[in-house]
């Protein structure tokens, strides 16, 4: 084993594992990465700085005063936490595997990393964030963004989906904006097994839940198991509807790899993996939330 140590586990051998668990994250691992705003950022704690909007103001005449317009300004605050992956390895043949992108240790590490950038995600379009200029203000998703939980006995309907578009609208969502319903297997077959749904509805519905297509209603569908149910109508899966720039994830310049001999588990090797991530919702009015029953 010494001898694969010394001659196996370079620094460009360490380099090209990460770069590889980075690369199977970024493709396979998370399911929601692609669908926020990602940005790279240093320290504990990063800051976003928001602009808000205004309207021009008429000119009465030709030599009027020219308007002073306070353009309203916020921030939001993102804090990083630390997750952490790894596993032993006591086959050199193994080892030797590592940078080989299709390496099950490399894909297992993407997967728990993805898996756990979808949880922060999911945690940031429904929880609290932060604002202010110190980012201390807590602000909670408005019940004016979310269906009522009580007493829900549907699944995820076409109704629910037009109210949730419709939410959007009337909040002067940039129409251009990707949007995005990220929810579960159980949902689409609720949409197949709707009542509402007409042929032509049917059809595509049926061709979304096989994975043909993977937009409905001008909704691009994510599908997660990772959502999580309400906290008192414990029946009610809490899905969203967001756009593309709801959520800032950020992601701590500091992600490391290590592989290490390990004397204390019969000198196995050691495969670590650590990633520093945090995300904030950065809009309440670009997010509804939708219990549906199950």
């Amino acid at each position: 084993m010494e001898d694969i140590m010394s001659n196996q586990i370079t620094t460009a051998f360490v380099q090209q594992y990460s770069n590889n668990v980075q690369m199977l994250s970024q493709q396979m691992g998370s399911r929601l990465r692609e669908a926020v705003d990602v940005e790279t950022v240093t320290g504990k704690n990063a800051y976003f700085d928001q602009v808000g909007s205004v309207s021009a103001q008429l000119k009465t005449s030709r030599h009027a005063d020219t308007p002073q317009i306070d353009t309203p300004h916020s921030r939001r605050r993102v804090s990083l936490a630390d997750y952490e992956w790894a596993d032993l390895i006591d086959d050199p043949d193994k080892i030797r595997m590592l940078i080989d992108p299709t390496s099950s240790y490399a894909k297992a590490a993407a997967a728990a990393m993805g898996r756990s950038m979808d949880d922060v995600i999911i945690s940031a379009l429904g929880g609290t964030s932060f604002t202010g200029e110190t980012g201390s203000t807590s602000v909670a998703l408005p019940s004016t963004q979310k269906f009522a939980t009580s007493n829900q006995s549907d699944g995820l309907t076409i109704a629910k989906l037009l109210d949730a578009k419709k939410k959007l609208d009337l909040k002067d969502v940039d129409p251009s904006l990707k949007r995005y319903v990220v929810c579960g297997a159980t949902q689409i077959s609720d949409l197949l097994n709707t009542t509402e749904v007409k042929n032509s509805d049917f059809n595509t519905v049926k061709a979304l839940a096989q994975g043909q297509i993977d937009s409905y209603l001008g909704f691009k569908f994510i599908m997660s198991n990772r959502l999580n149910f309400d906290a008192t109508n414990t029946d009610d899966r809490l899905v969203f509807a967001f756009t593309e720039d709801a959520i800032k994830m950020a992601i701590g310049k500091d992600i490391s790899a290590r592989i290490d001999e390990r004397a204390d588990k019969s000198y196995s090797t050691q495969v670590y993996y650590c990633m520093s991530i945090g995300a904030t919702r950065t809009e309440e009015e670009k997010v509804v939330q939708i219990p549906c029953n199950e």
